[in-house]
């Protein structure tokens, strides 16, 4: 076993950890945090395999999913600030 995998399986790990809390977090900022804390994750997981397989497109979907994070990760926030005003 090499330490590629890992590292591969102690992300995968805390992928599980951060869906768990994801499905039970007792609030929805809880929830989105979890929610960002697996995009990170599973960009960290494409950015290992495309070590592992020697593919340059793994980089570009953790670039996109990194990216659809981040998006989806300001519009939950403005939500949360919107709904406090309300």
């Amino acid at each position: 076993m090499t330490f590629l995998d890992v590292l591969l399986a102690v992300l995968a790990f805390a992928a599980v950890l951060a869906t768990v809390r994801l499905v039970v977090g007792p609030s929805l900022p809880d929830r989105v945090v979890a929610l960002d804390l697996v995009a990170s994750v599973g960009v960290a997981l494409c950015a290992l395999l495309a070590i592992r397989h020697r593919s340059v497109v793994m980089l570009d979907v953790a670039t996109l999913l990194a990216v659809i994070s981040f998006v989806g990760t300001v519009a939950f926030a403005r939500y949360i600030e919107w709904r406090h005003r309300s």
